[in-house]
């Protein structure tokens, strides 16, 4: 009965090499994937730009709170209306029973008859309507702080993987792979028009410490497999890597399945049944940014660091070998000794043999070539010879343990 593999076995033959996945060979495809989702991000927000929310364009919220029956949206945009005809108005339920309407800025007058067409529009008490005001100054004020702790992110990693690694080209990788994530995920929010809030913002700066513990996971995997590799001649620095990248895969699948899931829970969760809110535009973030920074980490941070560091001496040097010791090394034929060791005459069991044939005293290993007289000795000694067939010619004689002729055959029994 055969099983089918296991995730287990999969990831042991990941692990020792028997099963390899050419990440790195193939890189200029992954450079390519990447350049074309990058421009795409980057052309999406030039020509579409954000879906800023009212914490940074600015203006009115109203809140409609134990709404009876089934909500209809465009109520509360006629009701706007009435008071605003240019005004532009973005309506979204919240939970089951509630509805949030934004306009832009309104004057205490049109903010108090607001209200009241809500309040006749759904039938609900004053007290179920609220109005507030955000000015753009407090959006202004998020994003310079976001995009300082960037910058102050930024440099303290490249110091950081740069003093663990003692390389500066690993720094690079990351980098480079760290912010294909925040580029990438900015270009989703363009291009579907999600919205942009304060919330969106955090979720941005969160992904980049999970995209970045995951490169690292595998560079420290690399370094272990690349830290003598320059000293051997049986793979070379690229191979190395792959090898380390192939051994981190499962890793990489299970933690992000794990990281993922919980997270797509709370995007559903906030989508579907809460409505519009923090918890869903918090959660959108992450989750396109953690799938995003699995990708990266298998299809760009480590193709990138071989790419940069396959051009040092020591490293050219050392793959140059390893193809020379490959092209001088012949393809090895292993034969099967002709001889086989006596057997005594009553014996019946033949031992087995590695390549699962069996054969008496013949030891084949496994993946030998044997020839014809080879084979022809195991056969003869696996059973009774053929008549004609000289057995003398392949194997000695038997004789009894005090010497002297062998004795014949009795045809018959005498009387």
């Amino acid at each position: 009965m055969s099983r089918r593999p296991s995730m287990d076995s999969w990831g042991n033959r990941l692990y020792t090499g028997e099963v390899s996945y050419d990440f790195v060979g193939r890189r200029r495809l992954w450079y390519m994937i990447a350049a074309v989702v990058v421009l795409i991000s980057i052309a999406a927000f030039v020509f579409r730009g954000f879906n800023l929310g009212i914490e940074f364009s600015g203006g009115s919220e109203f809140r409609v709170s134990n709404i009876a029956g089934q909500i209809d949206q465009s109520a509360a945009e006629d009701a706007v209306q009435t008071v605003d005809p240019v005004a532009e108005v973005r309506v979204s339920t919240v939970g089951t029973n509630s509805l949030r309407v934004q306009t832009g800025e309104l004057s205490d007058a049109q903010t108090d008859e607001v209200r009241l067409a809500l309040v006749d529009a759904y039938a609900v008490d004053q007290n179920q309507v609220t109005s507030s005001f955000i000015g753009p100054s407090w959006g202004q004020d998020v994003s310079q702080r976001a995009i300082q702790a960037l910058l102050v992110f930024l440099v303290l990693v490249a110091i950081a993987i740069t003093l663990y690694f003692r390389t500066w080209k690993m720094a690079v990788a990351a980098l480079v792979a760290l912010i294909h994530d925040v580029v990438a995920t900015i270009g989703v929010y363009a291009l579907v028009g999600f919205e942009v809030t304060p919330a969106s913002v955090i979720g941005f700066l969160t992904i980049l410490g999970y995209s970045l513990y995951d490169t690292v996971v595998v560079f420290d995997k690399v370094r272990e497999n690349t830290e003598h590799v320059v000293e051997g001649q049986t793979r070379t620095f690229g191979e190395a890597a792959n090898l380390a990248v192939n051994q981190t895969l499962i890793r990489s699948i299970n933690t992000s399945v794990v990281a993922l899931l919980p997270v797509g829970a709370i995007l559903f969760v906030g989508t579907f049944i809460l409505g519009a809110g923090t918890l869903r535009d918090l959660s959108l973030a992450l989750f396109v940014g953690m799938a995003l920074g699995t990708y990266s980490s298998i299809f760009i941070a480590t193709p990138l660091l071989v790419h940069l560091r396959e051009r040092e001496p020591a490293i050219l040097a050392q793959a140059k070998r390893v193809a020379a010791r490959r092209q001088k090394t012949p393809a090895q034929k292993v034969l099967v000794p002709a001889a086989a060791s006596p057997m005594p005459a009553n014996s019946t069991d033949s031992p087995t043999v590695a390549n699962g044939s069996s054969a008496a005293g013949v030891s084949v290993a496994a993946g030998a070539s044997v020839d014809e007289d080879d084979a022809e000795v195991a056969g003869a000694l696996d059973g009774e010879p053929e008549p004609g067939h000289d057995r003398s010619r392949r194997l000695p004689l038997r004789t009894p343990a005090g010497g002297g002729q062998r004795p014949q055959p009795r045809r018959g029994r005498r009387r």
